[in-house]
């Protein structure tokens, strides 16, 4: 499968790579961590230095970085089709607004709530992983076009069913959540969801995800369960999905069965595809790129919903793997996983096979 070029964007980040390179090795070690740790105490003391609309701008742009990473590891490192990810992130939605606004009260938790938060995200994540463990059984006996008319049936239904429960709003929405999303919180779901979807896809587990990308009848002849390795990474991305769902319901204190359409559906994909399947640095960059694009094209008011579809037809004629498809960030690549490690140890592999053939010294040692 033949790679999209990034020379543009290495000769853009030559410099940054070289002044990494000439760090010595344990400061190199420690850079990644240490940038971590300093934005999030940036990300903590925000609110005090960027107002508020700007901060609701990064509160999305995260928010939508674990959707399409969530999305792009059954599109993009799987190669299915999924069109359905605004159902579970609607699951999760209403599961951890229905936890913080009726259930931890009525347990006498209210003035609790904000600490019991990261909970109810959890809950919220668990049961949009448990609808999609229900849908995966279906939907993986069918694949490509039909697993994709499958999975926007799904979506649909979701719609459907929360327009009908009134206990819940109907379709005219659900409210009364504290506004409990932050730049802190959602930075600190963004690096836990890029940090373990980082270790699946570098794992044993995750050979076997790419695998069935590649070939899935060859996969399975190498004895990967083709079958468990679907469903699993389709719970996984829905699981974040609902994590993302319920840092949406906290921010804007009003969720209806409208917000998650197929029209949210369809923002996910064009977040993945814009930014290129098969890379988690492609999702932090296409859900970057895209939701700041999004907010400067505001004054055109509706008609700015038109760039989405118009922007996934392009992408898919132009180009289909999106800006860094197939491509990783180095620091999101394990050490043990990068091209000079690999070289390195091939490079011995290579002289230990040398020694060992090489023929032994004529005569032999005198006693």
């Amino acid at each position: 499968m033949k790679r999209p070029s990034l020379s543009f964007l290495s000769r853009v980040l030559a410099p940054l790579r070289a002044a990494y390179e000439s760090l010595p090795p344990p400061v190199r070690r420690w850079t990644t961590p240490m940038l971590l740790a300093v934005f999030f105490v940036i990300a903590l003391f925000s609110p005090s230095f960027i107002n508020l609309y700007w901060q609701q701008v990064l509160i999305y742009v995260g928010i939508n970085i674990i959707l399409t990473a969530s999305l792009n590891l059954v599109n993009g490192y799987m190669g299915e089709f999924s069109v359905g990810h605004a159902g579970f992130m609607a699951v999760g939605a209403y599961v951890a607004s229905i936890l913080t606004v009726w259930v931890f009260p009525r347990w006498g938790l209210g003035e609790y709530v904000p600490y019991l938060f990261p909970l109810a995200l959890l809950i919220g994540g668990l049961a949009a992983g448990l609808t999609g463990l229900v849908i995966a059984f279906p939907s993986f006996r069918t694949r490509g076009d039909y697993l994709a008319i499958v999975t926007l049936a799904w979506n649909m239904i979701v719609k459907s069913v929360l327009e009908n429960i009134d206990a819940i709003g109907g379709p005219r929405g659900f409210m009364g959540m504290q506004k409990l999303t932050s730049v802190a919180w959602v930075y600190v779901w963004v690096i836990i969801t890029i940090y373990l979807l980082r270790n699946l896809v570098y794992s044993n587990f995750g050979r076997g995800t790419l695998s069935i990308r590649e070939d899935e009848i060859a996969s399975s002849l190498v004895s990967v369960d083709t079958r468990k390795v679907k469903i699993t990474v389709f719970v996984v991305a829905a699981f974040f999905a609902g994590i993302a769902g319920g840092l949406f319901a906290h921010i804007i204190q009003f969720i209806n069965p409208r917000s998650f359409s197929i029209l949210k559906s369809t923002d996910v994909l064009v977040m993945v595809y814009l930014g290129g399947i098969g890379s988690l640095g492609g999702s932090i960059l296409g859900a970057t790129v895209y939701t700041v694009l999004l907010e400067l094209l505001r004054p055109l008011q509706v008609w700015r919903w038109v760039v989405g579809p118009l922007l996934l037809v392009l992408l898919m004629i132009f180009r289909p793997y999106g800006i860094m498809g197939m491509r990783e960030w180095r620091f999101l690549i394990p050490p043990e996983e990068r091209v000079e490690t690999v070289a390195a140890l091939m490079e011995r592999i290579r002289r230990k096979r040398e020694a060992v053939a090489a023929p032994a010294p004529a005569g032999g040692s005198s006693g």
